[in-house]
C-alpha cells in the first residue's frame, strides 16, 4: 500500500470515532465538601493583603481535616480561606495561622521549586470528570508552584506553566496569600450559566513530619484521588475571555568549537533567531499552539547522568513550554509520545479539546534532522537520518463514567526514505472504589532508509553478513539486525495490568509483550522482542505516636522472554520503607535475578546458546531526610553482582550518590549531587566512574535569579582488563553554565548566559576547553 494511503486510512480511522454527545457523569462530591462561589463585579488587588470589600462577600472555608500522615484528624492548626468570583478570574486568599511562626518554613525560590516549604494552595477538576486537576500552590513569599494531575495515567507533572498572580505575606500569627487565576487558564465549558467543579484546598505544614491538610477528607481505602474532592458550584456567568497570547522572541547566540588540540584556532559562528509563538482558546474548550521559527534551546542544563556499563539508551524530559502545554492530552500507559524526539523544528501546531466526555489533541511538527531510538531486547540506541522529517500525533479519549475511559492514539514521523506510522487504542476501567484495570495496543507500520544500519557498524561496512561473528571480532550488533531492514515492517505491541489497592495492601500484575518488528519512534520504547510478566504486593502500616507514621513491606516477580520464549530474565525482588520523622524516607531491598549477559554471536539475535546467563544478588539502600529545615540529605546506594557487558562476565558493583541541598540563606541554595560507581572483576577493578553535579541558585528577587551550574565526569579505566576493545584509560568531561534570568511570567522572560565544555582523554592530559557559547534570550507574552 501507497505509504500516504496508508496513514490516511490510519487517520481516518481514528478521528471515524463516534462524537455523540453523552450525560456527563460528576466525580466530586458534595458530602466531601461543598462552596458557593459567589460572583462579584470588582477584582481584588494581589498584594498579599485582604482589604477589598470583595472579600467581605466571598464564601469562608477552613481546612478542617490532616489526611497525611494523620488519616483524617483535626488539623494541627487554624487555616482560613475566602473564595470569589468575577466573570474572568477566580480569586483566593489564604490565612495560614501557625502557634510559633519562627518555625515556618519560606524560601525565595524560582517557579516551581518551592516544595518542602510551607504552601497553601487549591486543586481544580473544572469538568468533574476526575480525569484532570490543576493545582496551584504558593509559599509564603509568593513563590509560585503549578501542575496538573492526571488520573489515567497516575502521574502529576509541575511542567506546564501558566500565567497566574500572586502574593505572600508573613505576619505575627503566620502567614497569608492572595492568589488570582485567570479564567482563561482553564479548560472549562463557560455555555452553562452555573458551575460545578470538583476543587479542593490544601495547606502543606512541613515539621518534624509535612502535615496535609485539607478541607475534605481522603479515604485511604480509595485508590482514585481526583474521584474523592469536592464540589464548587456558582461561578454564575464566568466567561473564560478573549484567550490570545502573542509571544514574540530573540535568540542571540556566538558558539566557538576547536579540535582537542589547546594550540588550535577557534571556530566561531554567530546565530540570530527571530521567533513567535501564538496560544489562542478559540473556544473555552478548545486551545490552538502554534510556533515559528522556536528557540528550543535548553535554558537549564540538563542533570548530569553516568553511562557506564549500560546498553540502553538514556532518557532525558521534555523541558520545553511549547510541548509541556496541555501534554497531559496526549498521555497514554505507554509511552508512545516524548517530544524530545523532535529535536530541532522550524515550526509547530497543536490543537487540545474538551467537550463532554471528548477529549481531543493534535500535534504537528517538522524537525531539521529525523532522530529517534533504535529499541532491541538487550540494548538500544539513539539513530539519527540527516533529513528533515514530518511529525504528527494525535490523541481522542472517551470517558464516559469516571470509571470507565476509551482512547486512540496515532503518531507519525516521515522523511523522505523513512516513515514510522503507529495506530493505539487504549482503555482504563475502575469497576470498584479499590480495582483498576488497564489495556492498551499498539499496531506500527515502519520502512528505514536502505543503507541506514551502516551507522550502527562497528567496522567500516557490514553489508554482509558474516558466517558465525565472535565477541569482539565482528562489524555486527544489535543495532544492526534491527535496523538493517527491506521495505516495510511491521508488528504489533500490547499491554494489561489490574490493580487491587486498600488502605493496608495492595495486589498488582501486568502483562506486556512487544513484537520484533514494532517501532513507536515518536515515544520511547527501548525495548522490543520481549514478553513480560510482573505480579506483586505490599502491606501497608501506620503507626501512631511513634517516630515512624508509615511502614510499607513488598516485593514483585517478573519474567521476561523474548518472542521465541528464550528467557532474558527472571526477577525476585523484597523491599521495606519507613515514613516518619525528621520528613524521612527510608527504604531498603534485596534483588535476585538470572539476567542474560551479551551475545556470544553477534551476527544473530538468538538467546539459547547464545548468550549466557549470570545469577546476581544485590542489595540496595536509599534514604532522604530534612536533619535542619535548611538542609535536606539523600543517600542512595547499592553493592552487590553485576555483569560486566564489554567483557561478557560477572562482575561486582558498588554504587554510591549522595547528594545535599543547603539551604543557605532563603534566597540562595546549593544543590551538590555525586555519584560514584565501580566495577570489578575476577582480574581486578574494571572502572572507577564519578559524576559530581553542582548547582548554585541564589533568586535575587521573585523574578530574577543568577545560576550557576557544572557537571564533572571522570571516568578511569584499565585498559588491560578489557578482552575486545581498547578504551581511554581516562576520560574527563566538565561542562559549566551561567546564567542570569528576569522572568515576568513564565512567557516573559529575559536570560543572559554563558556555557562551556572541557575534556580530557588519554591523549589531552589536561581539561581542555572544546567549546564555548555565549547566548542571550528576550521574550515577551502578550496577553489580548
Amino acid at each position: 500500500m501507497n505509504k500516504t494511503v496508508y496513514f490516511h486510512t490510519l487517520l481516518s480511522g481514528f478521528f471515524a470515532t463516534s462524537l455523540s454527545l453523552s450525560t456527563p457523569v460528576n466525580a466530586g462530591d458534595p458530602q466531601q465538601f461543598n462552596v458557593t462561589i459567589p460572583t462579584l463585579t470588582q477584582h481584588a488587588e494581589i498584594d498579599g493583603e485582604f482589604n477589598e470589600p470583595q472579600w467581605q462577600q466571598a464564601a469562608n472555608i477552613q481546612l478542617k481535616y490532616e489526611t497525611s500522615p494523620g488519616e483524617n484528624i483535626a488539623a494541627l492548626v487554624t487555616t482560613d480561606a475566602k473564595i470569589f468570583a468575577t466573570e474572568t478570574s477566580l480569586f483566593v486568599a489564604f490565612t495560614a495561622h501557625d502557634n510559633n511562626p519562627s518555625q515556618i518554613r519560606a524560601n525565595l525560590r524560582d517557579r516551581d521549586n518551592s516544595w518542602g516549604d510551607d504552601q497553601v494552595g487549591i486543586k481544580l477538576d473544572t469538568f468533574n470528570n476526575a480525569r484532570l486537576a490543576y493545582q496551584f500552590f504558593v509559599n509564603p513569599y509568593g513563590v509560585q508552584n503549578d501542575s496538573i494531575e492526571n488520573e489515567l495515567t497516575g502521574q502529576e507533572s509541575d511542567a506546564w506553566d501558566g500565567i497566574w498572580y500572586s502574593a505572600g505575606k508573613l505576619t505575627e500569627q503566620g502567614y497569608q496569600v492572595e492568589i488570582e487565576l485567570p479564567l482563561r487558564l482553564f479548560n472549562f465549558d463557560d455555555k452553562k450559566d452555573i458551575q460545578t467543579w470538583g476543587i479542593e484546598l490544601v495547606r502543606f505544614y512541613p515539621r518534624n513530619e509535612t502535615h496535609r491538610l485539607s478541607t475534605n477528607k481522603i479515604d485511604r481505602n480509595v485508590s482514585c484521588q481526583l474521584c474523592q474532592l469536592g464540589t464548587a458550584t456558582g461561578l454564575a456567568g464566568a466567561q473564560q475571555g478573549q484567550d490570545i497570547q502573542i509571544t514574540p522572541s530573540i535568540v542571540a547566540a556566538r558558539n566557538s568549537q576547536r579540535e582537542l588540540n589547546p594550540n588550535q584556532p577557534w571556530q566561531d559562528e554567530d546565530d540570530i533567531e527571530v521567533g513567535l509563538d501564538l496560544r489562542w482558546g478559540i473556544t473555552p474548550t478548545t486551545l490552538l499552539n502554534a510556533t515559528i521559527n522556536p528557540d528550543f534551546s535548553q535554558v537549564e542544563a540538563d542533570s548530569g547522568q553516568l553511562d557506564v556499563n549500560n546498553n540502553f539508551a538514556l532518557f532525558y524530559p521534555e523541558k520545553r513550554a511549547f510541548f509541556l502545554d496541555n501534554k497531559d492530552y496526549f498521555d497514554t500507559q505507554l509511552s508512545l509520545l516524548h517530544t524530545r524526539n523532535i529535536s530541532s523544528p522550524d515550526y509547530g501546531l497543536k490543537l487540545t479539546s474538551k467537550t463532554d466526555d471528548h477529549t481531543i489533541a493534535v500535534l504537528a511538527a517538522n524537525d531539521e534532522q529525523t532522530q529517534f531510538l533504535v529499541p532491541g531486547n538487550l540494548s538500544s540506541d539513539v539513530a539519527t537520518i540527516d533529513e528533515e522529517s514530518y511529525n504528527l500525533a494525535a490523541r481522542y479519549r472517551f470517558d464516559p463514567s469516571s470509571e470507565l475511559s476509551f482512547g486512540g492514539l496515532v503518531t507519525a514521523k516521515q522523511s523522505d526514505n523513512y516513515h514510522n506510522y503507529v495506530a493505539s487504542v487504549d482503555t482504563k476501567w475502575q469497576p470498584t472504589k479499590q480495582d483498576t484495570f488497564t489495556a492498551q495496543y499498539v499496531f506500527s507500520d515502519t520502512e528505514y532508509p536502505e543503507d541506514f544500519f551502516q551507522q550502527f557498524c562497528n567496522g567500516d561496512d557490514c553489508s554482509t553478513p558474516p558466517q558465525g561473528c565472535e565477541i569482539g571480532n565482528c562489524d555486527y550488533n544489535e543495532r544492526v539486525l534491527r535496523t538493517k531492514k527491506q521495505g516495510n515492517f511491521s508488528d504489533s505491541m500490547y499491554r494489561i495490568s489490574y490493580d487491587h489497592e486498600r488502605r493496608n495492601w495492595r495486589a498488582f500484575s501486568r502483562y506486556e509483550s512487544t513484537g520484533e518488528d514494532f517501532r513507536a519512534d515518536l515515544g520511547f520504547i527501548e525495548r522490543i522482542d520481549a514478553s513480560k510478566f510482573v505480579a506483586g504486593g505490599n502491606y501497608y502500616w501506620y503507626p501512631t505516636d511513634n517516630f515512624f507514621s508509615k511502614i510499607q513491606f513488598g516485593g514483585d516477580w517478573d519474567i521476561t522472554h523474548n518472542q521465541n520464549n528464550e528467557k532474558i530474565e527472571q526477577e525476585a525482588e523484597l523491599s521495606v520503607s519507613f515514613e516518619g520523622g525528621w520528613q524521612s524516607y527510608i527504604a531498603t531491598g534485596i534483588v535476585h535475578k538470572d539476567r542474560v549477559g551479551r551475545r556470544l554471536d553477534s551476527s544473530s539475535l538468538a538467546i539459547d546458546g547464545n548468550t549466557s546467563m549470570y545469577t546476581i544478588d544485590l542489595m540496595w539502600f536509599y534514604t532522604n531526610f530534612v536533619p535542619f529545615d535548611s538542609l535536606k540529605i539523600e543517600f542512595d546506594s547499592n553493592y552487590g553482582d553485576d555483569i560486566d557487558y564489554a567483557n561478557d562476565r560477572p562482575a561486582t558493583v558498588t554504587m554510591f550518590n549522595p547528594a545535599f541541598e543547603w539551604k543557605i540563606t532563603d534566597s540562595i541554595i546549593l544543590d551538590i549531587d555525586h555519584k560514584y560507581q565501580a566495577l570489578d572483576v575476577d582480574e581486578g577493578r574494571l572502572f572507577t566512574a564519578n559524576l559530581t553535579d553542582l548547582r548554585l541558585n541564589w533568586q535575587i528577587t521573585l523574578n530574577s535569579f543568577l545560576r550557576l551550574s557544572s557537571v564533572y565526569t571522570d571516568i578511569e579505566r584499565d585498559p588491560d582488563l578489557y578482552q575486545y576493545q581498547s578504551p581511554n584509560e581516562q576520560y574527563q568531561n566538565l561542562g559549566n553554565e551561567i546564567l542570569y534570568g528576569y522572568k515576568l511570567n513564565p512567557q516573559s522572560v529575559f536570560y543572559l548566559g554563558y556555557s562551556d565544555g572541557l575534556i580530557s582523554t588519554d591523549d589531552i592530559d589536561s581539561l581542555t576547553q572544546k567549546d564555548k557559547t555565549y547566548f542571550m534570550k528576550v521574550s515577551y507574552a502578550w496577553l489580548l
